[in-house]
């Protein structure tokens, strides 16, 4: 029986270097990128981990085009292309009558155009599923230090920030009335955003990377009221699903970041039933 559940659950990951690297870098992103998705939950920006997600996509997909699977140059393309969206919707915004969220979606929406026709212009359809959906399996150890470095700089930035963005979530209006840090954090912020997303893009591919920023924080909300919580709660979520996704595509030979995405999702649908915070079922039996 023990050797059986060795087997099952133990030795692909103790056997084999892919899957020690795969679990690896879910636990690097989930450190990472799980914190950022809960401020984004609580700050009502989930869409905009969405639409930043998008932006990424041309500035990887001409750094894929001229280096091919090179780590350094899609990474530096991701940056810049996402952080150029994140300023022109802001500048925007301040400057003009539009609202920050559609001048966000505008620009996303040009930025992914853009991704897609460079891509299908240049390159294969092998070459744009590797773009959108990722290598999990195939992370190498140059991603692994690229993963940890975002993920050492995206948490020592969040100690830094952690009460002005905490600030934002409660009332940021208030905020921007007592402090000129208002839109250092905000724009620190989208700085996160992109470098977390970019991050997972090289593990989960541009269009799953937001699955496992903002689910697990979703997760977290039904569970508990507090920060703390919500953090710890998150992190947890994001390790069990990377396993269990893992886990299903080694044993079931599914496509590994849609099976990540898609047990966080069936977590969610747990967590909306029976969650003590909002969830579907306690709410009703409360009522009574």
């Amino acid at each position: 029986m023990i050797t059986d559940l060795y087997t099952l659950f133990i030795e692909p990951f103790a056997d084999f270097s892919f899957m020690q690297r795969a679990l690896w870098g879910c636990i690097i992103l989930s450190a990472s990128a799980t914190p950022v998705g809960v401020f984004l939950t609580l700050r009502r920006m989930s869409l905009t981990g969405d639409a930043m997600s998008h932006a990424i996509l041309p500035g990887a997909a001409i750094g894929f085009l001229i280096s091919g699977v090179s780590v350094t140059a899609m990474t530096i393309g991701g940056v810049i292309a996402g952080c150029i969206v994140a300023i022109l919707a802001g500048v925007v915004a301040r400057h003009s009558n539009a609202e920050e969220d559609s001048s966000l979606a505008a620009f996303y929406l040009l930025s992914l155009a853009s991704g897609v026709l460079i891509i299908s212009a240049k390159g294969s359809n092998i070459d744009l599923l590797h773009v959108l959906f990722g290598s999990t399996l195939a992370l190498n150890n140059d991603a692994l230090i690229l993963l940890t470095s975002i993920a050492t700089i995206s948490l020592l930035t969040l100690a830094v920030l952690y009460r002005p963005l905490v600030m934002e979530c409660v009332d940021p209006a208030f905020f921007k009335t007592v402090s000129k840090l208002s839109a250092v954090a905000h724009y620190c912020f989208l700085l996160l955003v992109v470098l977390n997303l970019v991050a997972g893009f090289h593990a989960l591919g541009t269009l799953m990377a937001v699955g496992l920023m903002i689910l697990p924080a979703s997760v977290a909300r039904f569970w508990t009221a507090k920060l703390g919580g919500m953090l710890l709660i998150a992190f947890v979520t994001s390790v069990i699903s990377g396993y269990l996704g893992l886990f299903l595509s080694f044993h079931v030979s599914l496509a590994t970041s849609p099976a990540i995405v898609l047990v966080m999702g069936c977590i969610y649908i747990a967590s909306l039933l029976f969650g003590r915070h909002g969830g579907l079922l306690f709410k009703n039996s409360s009522a009574y």
